[in-house]
């Protein structure tokens, strides 16, 4: 369509890191201070670097070796910081952690699974945020996606102002895919694995997720019982 091709060539010309967008809003959700944090996903390793100022050490995982790469090349050698090429199903070094920060990622993978491996890596007080990407599948799901759409634009516009020939982001380099779960299906199985998580639409065709970890939480490995 004309329009979407407009739109396209616009994005192009006026890039920006929709997930970067809300990391200073992760920061907030996290204490001032941690032990251990794990960065799911990590790509160019913006997130983890600004993690490395609440935590003691920050373990940032990717599957894409040469995003890692980038990641390294890219951070201090003095920040607390180490990077592993790596996904959220496997990786364990240094668990259990205080935090885990998952951005645009978890559709990458099999979701029960992914939240399941989740809460049991978590200490417990521990807190997972998670920003992400579900199918559109309620009205008001398609109506934060048409808002978004000239905010995305006026983003788009101020954050490039002046630059007169703008690069995507490292980060917006890695590999993506659309996402295939419908936003009700992924909240009713949130809700089941993780009782009690803080689950929110937002603009920019994102959800975030929070939840904390008590003590006497019930073993994850009782959950194991759905599909995805």
């Amino acid at each position: 369509m004309p329009l979407l091709d407009a739109l396209a060539r616009f994005n192009d010309a006026h890039p920006w890191s929709h997930n970067a967008h809300f990391h200073p809003w992760i920061l907030r959700q996290l204490p001032r201070h941690c032990d251990r944090a794990l960065d799911v996903g990590c790509g160019s390793g913006d997130l983890a670097r600004l993690l490395a100022t609440r935590a003691g050490h920050v373990h940032g995982i990717d599957s894409d070796e040469r995003i890692i790469g980038k990641a390294r090349e890219s951070t201090d050698p003095g920040l607390p910081v180490t990077f592993a090429v790596a996904d959220g199903r496997s990786y364990d070094q240094g668990a259990p952690y205080d935090v885990i920060t998952c951005v645009a990622v978890l559709h990458h993978l099999p979701l029960t699974e992914a939240l399941v491996r989740f809460r049991e890596q978590l200490a417990p007080g521990g807190i997972l945020v998670v920003v992400g990407l579900t199918r559109e599948d309620t009205r008001v799901q398609t109506l934060l996606g048409l808002a978004s759409v000239p905010l995305n634009l006026v983003t788009g516009w101020i954050k490039n102002r002046g630059r007169t020939a703008p690069r995507r982001p490292v980060a917006m380099t890695a590999p993506t895919r659309p996402a295939d779960v419908p936003y009700t299906e992924f909240a009713r199985e949130v809700r089941r694995v993780l009782p009690g998580a803080r689950l929110r639409r937002r603009l920019f065709w994102r959800y975030t997720l929070v939840w904390k970890k008590v003590r006497g939480d019930v073993d994850p490995g009782t959950l194991r019982t759905t599909q995805r």
